[in-house]
């Protein structure tokens, strides 16, 4: 039922299928000069223990409450760590609902931005079958109510057991983003990078209460053809995005094939109708023939050259104690297993550097309800990243 390690490198990141790339536009790759200098540098970051758990997938904290942190397990549990302790006790236990092994599995939760009023909290798993599953549960004090389920979103996904997507966030305008994956295989094999017809390989935007609904301003609502829960497409695997708790700029870490892994950063809004350009693009290079109308290139990226295999995307850190580091954006690599910084803009990034933390086999960050920022290794041990 647990993961190993390897089995999540196969799937995540590489595919065993190659492309010939193009001279990259903003690549990091060994070598060049005063890039690699920069990224060679280590600064004050470093990783302080929360505890050890099963396949930690994701990490956070509902909205205001700075006692508890809830770590998302893959098999199927979430953990509540309260003042510090870990509780014995699941929170939620769904183990027989969730599908867990290679990139299946329960991969994050949300709580609702009125959580302290509703009570309400969504959950992203793989179900029985092999499909995705968003679905909205009650929750109390330290357990929730398993019985309380309601089905927000069901995707069909038992052709490919790999590029399942896996994060949810509320944005800054109260809605649920979802983030989905192409549907798995090497190459876009079901061509949904640029089909608006399927919710695959996308990031889409619902108000999740009651019965879910899309919001008027949602750009492909009422467009013939597309998905109306449609917010933003051409993604490959957006594992991890967020939306920096300041400005509300949204950051999406998009897992590449063979070659090059990515991050793309738009404004705040600047998301809406945003074409990441897969699969026509891998990074900033030509993937395969067609056209990706739009297409905003990514900010960053790194080239599998440098070891990465999984991007694992961050925040942009924003609580106080990150001291002169507020304002950079923190993400790392499954296999490469750096935690890396730099300062995100429309059209490209700087100040990229590497911190002295390491986290093996980084598999997630989170956010607690103050702003600071944590690393989980599959392997089990979960970090806050405090400033030296």
């Amino acid at each position: 039922m647990l993961l190993a390690v390897p089995a999540l490198l196969s799937c995540n990141g590489s595919d065993g299928d190659s492309r010939m790339a193009t001279k990259p536009v903003s690549a990091g790759v060994p070598g060049d000069g005063a890039q690699a200098q920069a990224q060679a540098a280590v600064s004050n970051l470093k990783r302080r223990r929360v505890g050890t758990f099963a396949n930690p997938t994701y990490v956070t904290a509902p909205p205001g409450d700075r006692t508890r942190l809830f770590v998302v397990e893959q098999g199927g549990t979430i953990r509540v760590v309260h003042r510090g302790r870990r509780r014995d006790r699941p929170y939620l236990d769904i183990r027989d609902r969730v599908q867990s092994g290679g990139e299946r599995g329960l991969l994050s939760m949300a709580f609702a931005p009125n959580y302290r009023r509703n009570r309400l909290f969504y959950v992203y798993y793989t179900d029985a079958g092999g499909d995705i599953k968003v679905v909205e549960f009650k929750g109390r004090r330290n357990r929730a109510r398993k019985r309380s389920a309601r089905t927000v979103l069901t995707q069909e996904h038992s052709t490919y057991s790999n590029h399942n997507g896996g994060q949810l966030q509320f944005g800054p305008d109260g809605f649920l983003y979802i983030g989905l994956g192409d549907g798995g295989g090497a190459g876009n094999p079901l061509e949904s990078g640029q089909n608006l017809g399927t919710h695959l390989a996308k990031i889409l935007r619902i108000r999740p209460r009651g019965k879910p609904r899309i919001p008027r301003s949602n750009p492909f609502r009422g467009r013939r053809g597309a998905r109306p829960a449609i917010y933003s497409y051409g993604l490959r695997n957006p594992w991890r995005f967020s939306f920096d708790r300041r400005t509300g700029d949204l950051v999406i870490a998009d897992v590449g094939q063979t070659r090059w892994e990515e991050v793309n950063f738009v404004r705040r809004g600047r998301g809406s109708g945003a074409n990441f350009g897969w699969a026509v693009f891998e990074g900033n290079h030509r993937f395969q023939d067609g056209s990706a109308p739009g297409h905003v290139p990514p900010v960053l990226e790194h080239s599998h050259g440098e070891g990465f295999c999984s991007i694992t995307g961050g925040y942009i850190l924003r609580h106080r104690s990150y001291g002169k580091l507020r304002g950079t954006y923190v993400y790392g690599d499954l296999c490469e297993g750096v935690v890396r910084g730099a300062r995100l803009a429309p059209g490209g990034a700087t100040g990229r550097r590497r911190f002295s933390a390491q986290v093996p086999s980084l598999s997630t960050f989170g956010e607690d309800s103050r702003g600071r920022v944590y690393a989980a290794s599959l392997n089990g041990p979960v970090y806050r990243l405090v400033a030296r």
